[in-house]
């Protein structure tokens, strides 16, 4: 069913200021810039009193299901520009003491079960990397390339056709932005 001259707004938080154009969001905090493309040319897109305002003419279930996620993204990416994410992980060796570097942009684990070649990964821009001790905090502006990355490092030391109960080493994700992992 279709609704005639949808409208929807978000409100822009104090501190932040939003640019929008070609479908692209400019969003500039405390932190720092963040941009993401969002566009759908059915839906006009434009900044009113201090709001992210979107607007079409007919709108179906689509455009307002797509209203409602760009929301989402957008209240995410205000977070990200005034408060940032950070994400935790904890690093178990049990049998073989493990060596975490971080070299320019690639982060490795040496020794890891015993391994001789070190297992390697390319950290994504904007993210910032830290090991302090038994833990490793993953800090950026950008939620989905620090969750991404914080993924990938913990993907890094998964073993295939191994029980997790027994076979525990390994770097795994304990605290989400400040919230616990179950």
């Amino acid at each position: 069913m279709k609704t005639k001259n949808f409208e929807d707004s978000i409100e822009v938080p104090v501190g932040i200021e939003v640019k929008i154009e070609k479908g692209v969001f400019e969003i500039k905090g405390e932190k720092g810039v963040i941009k993401k493309k969002m566009s759908n040319p059915k839906i006009k897109k434009e900044i009113r009193d201090n709001k992210v305002v979107f607007t079409t003419k007919n709108a179906t279930q689509r455009e307002k299901k797509f209203v409602n996620t760009v929301k989402s993204h957008l209240r995410n990416l205000f977070k990200g520009a005034k408060e940032g994410y950070n994400y935790k992980l904890k690093i178990c060796a049990s049998h073989f003491p493990m060596s975490i570097t971080i070299e320019g942009n690639i982060f490795s684990i040496k020794n890891f079960i015993g391994e001789k070649v070190p297992r390697r990964l390319k950290l994504k821009e904007g993210v910032n990397v830290k090991v302090d001790g038994s833990e490793i905090i993953v800090e950026g502006i950008d939620k989905e390339a620090v969750s991404q990355v914080s993924a990938d490092i913990e993907n890094l030391t998964k073993r295939p056709g191994f029980d997790k109960r027994i076979f525990q080493d390994g770097i795994y994700i304990v605290e989400r932005d400040g919230k616990a992992v179950k």
